[in-house]
């Protein structure tokens, strides 16, 4: 009786524990922006899962302004560096978005999302 005692207040510590860190993981994906030398850099978060979804989304970004933009297919984290005469975040989510990749400010266009490949499909927030 004592090691069943044992086991569920074990369980129990694990399952707090578990949700903390999934806390940590939701305040990680706020957005950032640097400015320096004057080229700004913002990161934020990406919904997708692969290397095709890399290309798509990294694609939607070769505009005027934009000097680098990178997905990381892990961490779905977006690292993109522009000029902010020429082009805003706001116009930068959007154009993800508008490839069908939900990001934290704009959800994807459903239609884009529904012509992307089974393995891009992501779950939606």
């Amino acid at each position: 009786m004592k090691t069943k005692t044992i086991l569920i207040a074990l369980a129990s510590v694990l399952v707090i524990a578990s949700c903390g860190n999934k806390a940590e993981t939701a305040n990680d994906s706020t957005v950032k922006t640097e400015t320096a030398n004057g080229a700004t850099t913002s990161t934020f978060k990406v919904w997708g899962n692969c290397e095709m979804c890399k290309e798509t989304i990294e694609s939607s970004l070769k505009v005027d302004g934009i000097t680098k933009a990178d997905w990381n297919v892990d961490s779905k984290i977006m690292t993109v560096t522009y000029d902010e005469t020429k082009i805003s975040l706001d116009q930068i989510q959007k154009n993800i978005a508008s490839v069908g990749y939900d990001n934290e400010k704009y959800k994807g266009d459903d239609k884009a999302y529904e012509n992307l490949a089974g393995c891009c499909q992501y779950d939606r927030k």
